[in-house]
């Protein structure tokens, strides 16, 4: 396994086997006092782990360690050296796989829709259209049938609102959206009310902090380009939650 270069602060952690760690301080505490170095921030959670005392620490989708008075925060990966394998990376799969967004939940009446085949199946797509990311996603989507495509338009990047902004209000958003992200060719710079502002903000409320982010019907939630083949295997084991 290849792991990623880790910060020196973080190596102890890294080299040493996982301990019991003795009863926990109060959370709640350490919650409050990490409020202070994290303002604008909501902290999911803060709980003990069983290695070195330190606590683990749930912000939006980021994943960070701290000591009991949080007068250390350690980025990074905790590694098992018996095995080689991150815990880190295994506890950000689990927070990752219990964070479900409902697609009904989601504003689909402003999204730029797409039918494809019989479109039974559903998918919502958060999507920058200066992104690159994006662009090869939608390459991939284009060899996917029997589903319907939600686009949310989300113009997070530098320059991308103007793009969004002549999309959305060309005659045919659809078109637009498909020649601009799979063919290159510019949309009309035409302008009108949008409700791009309102979608940035649903975005942000569900810590959506990157793209493309795919949402299945299931409520699971893939940050990333994702290849087609994988898109199908997504689409066919999920439901939608009740």
């Amino acid at each position: 396994m290849n792991l990623p270069p880790l910060p020196v602060s973080f190596l102890p952690v890294m080299l040493l086997s996982l301990l019991a760690a003795p009863a926990s301080a109060d959370e709640a505490a350490l919650k409050k006092a990490l409020a202070v170095h994290f303002p604008n921030e909501k902290i999911e959670s803060v709980k003990k782990t069983p290695y070195l005392g330190l606590y683990e620490v749930v912000i939006g989708s980021e994943l960070l360690y701290t000591d009991v008075k949080a007068t250390h925060l350690f980025f990074g990966h905790v590694v098992d050296p018996r095995t080689r394998t991150s815990l880190t990376s295994e506890r950000l799969q689990q927070i990752k796989d219990a964070r479900r967004i409902s697609l009904d939940s989601l504003p689909l009446e402003h999204a730029i829709k797409a039918v494809k085949g019989n479109g039974a199946r559903r998918l919502a797509v958060f999507s920058d259209p200066n992104c690159p990311y994006c662009k090869g996603l939608e390459k991939e989507l284009a060899k996917i049938t029997d589903v319907t495509i939600y686009t949310l338009l989300y113009p997070i990047l530098n320059g991308s609102l103007p793009t969004a902004t002549a999309i959305w209000c060309s005659p045919d958003p659809l078109g637009a959206w498909n020649d601009f992200m799979l063919r290159d060719v510019a949309p009309p710079g035409k302008s009108c009310p949008t409700p791009l502002d309102g979608l940035i903000e649903t975005g942000r409320r569900h810590d959506i902090n990157g793209t493309p982010t795919l949402i299945f019907a299931d409520g699971s939630i893939v940050s990333g380009m994702m290849p087609a083949d994988a898109i199908e295997k997504k689409l066919n084991q999920g439901t939608a939650p009740r």
